[in-house]
């Protein structure tokens, strides 16, 4: 939010979304630390600090910090297991890094002054991308041409199987697109919200209401940074079980 040249207040919700340097004010280039490098380190930190750190002693009467970390250890292990089977536990390191990364990048961007690295397509494009150049490959090595298998439909009715083809083709192919975008579109409009709401209440000045109003916002918004990780998660293990078990 700023004053404009009429001496009025001008919103500005889309601001906290520009990836800038973080050391001096020339341009973005491949190579420059911005302020979303340094968001995703200190969600790599914080990963490190919950998993490595805070598990370190192992005791038998566990630590806040080792409760914390067994039980998100546990429930993506049983996420995995659940929907990819016993084949796609292997992969666990791999999903449990994806959803801490996501998780913590969701809530740290919820700090004030933050950056939120997953409300850019940019970021949440090469999970998604990487997600899928992965299962495609883990399904054509475990399952070799019998990975297309995917794409055919035995269970319909045999005029209709190559229409259906094409279908999942196109489907298959759409899945990055759609998992990046629903994080990131998720993100970006929570926060551009909670930014609208609290310029608002800044314009009526400080009252019960407006205070109200933007602690349910922001309770509503760690809802969602929490959800949107694990769908995440979960539609990168549901594309695993495809690529695991790709008979129809």
């Amino acid at each position: 939010m700023a004053e404009s040249k009429d001496g009025g207040l001008v919103f500005k919700p889309m601001e906290q979304f520009e990836v800038a340097p973080l050391f001096g004010d020339g341009p973005v280039g491949m190579f420059t630390i911005t302020n979303s490098t340094m968001w995703m380190a200190l969600a790599v930190l914080a990963v490190v600090a919950l998993m490595v750190l805070g598990t370190r002693s192992r005791a038998i009467i566990p630590s806040r910090s080792q409760s914390i970390a067994e039980l998100v250890y546990g429930f993506i292990y049983q996420m995995v297991e659940d929907i990819a089977g016993k084949d796609g536990v292997k992969y666990f390191p791999y999903i449990m890094t994806l959803f801490l990364f996501i998780l913590f990048s969701n809530y740290l961007g919820l700090l004030p002054k933050a950056f939120t690295p997953t409300s850019h397509i940019a970021v949440t494009a090469v999970l998604a991308v990487g997600v899928f150049v992965a299962v495609t490959v883990i399904g054509f090595v475990k399952n070799g041409a019998g990975f297309l298998s995917l794409f055919w439909v035995s269970s319909a009715p045999l005029a209709l199987r190559p229409i259906l083809a094409l279908i999942e083709v196109i489907s298959y192919f759409v899945r990055p697109v759609s998992h990046s975008i629903r994080l990131a579109g998720n993100m970006m409009a929570g926060h551009a919200v909670i930014k609208v709401f609290a310029g608002f209440a800044a314009l009526l000045a400080i009252s019960p209401l407006a205070i109200l109003a933007i602690t349910a916002m922001y309770g509503l918004e760690m809802l969602v940074a929490g959800i949107q990780a694990y769908v995440f998660t979960i539609l990168t293990c549901v594309y695993l079980k495809d690529a695991l078990h790709p008979h129809h």
